[in-house]
């Protein structure tokens, strides 16, 4: 006489195997999906330049002692964070403020006109997508780049600031969430109107 217990028991294997093989193949098919599908994140650091010389008849000062400390203290911070571009303006200024983080990595620095974030975005999409870009600009252009990648309306940065730091993660076209954070020496406060010529 068969033995009447086989065939349920082979039955409920051939389940198992079909549910395991299911599930198996529905995690591919989702990793797939997210591999296809998924846009890149790109992240952009913006810090205005470090502290300048006070020279009212030169538009393209120099660095202050203060502000080549203040330029050291972020090759420290980001001289091991993968970072793969480095902009600035054409102003010495903000040049001199990467100049020792982008020795560090190795990187050129890659300069941009201050009034043509249209054309730094477009560079930044172009080039960079899924990367990690460091941006030093102006007490006016570095909140305006910030809005222009997705991120919030920020207002432009006080005279006497120049400890503010923004990382804005772009997570799709138009949409960025932002980290503003403080770095270096504290700023001394209350100088200057907010209007001043970067």
């Amino acid at each position: 006489m068969p033995d009447e217990s086989f065939e349920p028991k082979s039955n409920f294997r051939t389940i198992v195997v079909f549910a395991m093989l299911f599930a198996v193949l529905g995690t591919v098919v989702i990793f797939a999906y997210f591999i296809t599908f998924r846009r890149p994140v790109t992240t952009v650091i913006l810090i205005r330049h470090a502290e300048k010389t006070i020279d009212p008849n030169n538009p393209d000062v120099d660095l202050s002692a203060a502000g080549q400390a203040r330029a050291q203290e972020l090759a420290r911070m980001f001289g091991d964070t993968g970072i793969n571009a480095i902009y600035a303006t054409q102003y010495k200024r903000t040049q001199q403020t990467v100049k020792p983080l982008a020795d560090k990595l190795g990187l050129p620095v890659t300069v941009v006109n201050a009034k043509s974030t249209a054309d730094l975005l477009t560079q930044i999409r172009a080039n960079h997508s899924g990367q990690t870009i460091f941006i030093a600009g102006h007490n006016n252009t570095v909140p305006e780049i910030i809005t222009a990648l997705g991120g919030p309306q920020y207002p432009i940065i006080s005279e006497s600031e120049y400890d503010n730091l923004y990382v804005v993660t772009i997570y799709r076209t138009g949409k960025a969430k932002v980290v503003k954070i403080k770095y270096g020496s504290a700023s001394q406060q209350g100088v200057g109107n907010n209007q001043m010529v970067p």
